[in-house]
């Protein structure tokens, strides 16, 4: 069963990250190029302040009639984060996910952002070790001749 580290590992550890104080337009651009649904926020002293996403672009600026090019992200973040570590499996990401309806999970290690998992990295690795599984059984139970 594969955990965090493991999906870490194949798919890298990229981590896309802004500042509070950067303009919520800014962090779009930045989505935008590089094709990602979330940013991680850090403050001044590069700890984890909170996450960006597309999710909280449409429900704290545009259903609120803000402007993206006024409004700062700090305004409109998530705070509170849930992060996980690169030891948890990913059912247990899974499941943590599903209940708190999040897309996005930072990864830390010893107090340090060492990369970020989506809901899509998630459930590919999830399928790949049913897959695996499928076919472990499979070989089980069909006779070698």
């Amino acid at each position: 069963m594969r955990n965090v580290r493991d999906v870490l590992r194949e798919k890298g550890s990229d981590i896309w990250t802004v500042r509070p104080e950067i303009t919520v337009y800014d962090a779009l651009v930045l989505m935008a190029e590089k094709n990602i649904g979330a940013v991680v926020v850090l403050d001044g002293d590069d700890r984890l302040a909170g996450i960006f996403s597309e999710r909280d672009y449409a429900r704290k600026v545009i259903l609120k009639g803000k402007s993206s090019q006024e409004t700062t992200i700090d305004e409109v973040m998530t705070h509170g984060v849930l992060t996980v570590s690169p030891s948890r499996s990913i059912d247990e990401c899974m499941a943590l996910m599903t209940d708190r309806h999040i897309r996005h999970l930072p990864v830390v290690d010893d107090d340090r952002l060492v990369g970020m998992i989506s809901i899509g990295d998630v459930m590919k690795a999830a399928i790949a070790d049913r897959e695996v599984l499928i076919e472990q059984l499979e070989h089980y139970i069909t006779p070698a001749y």
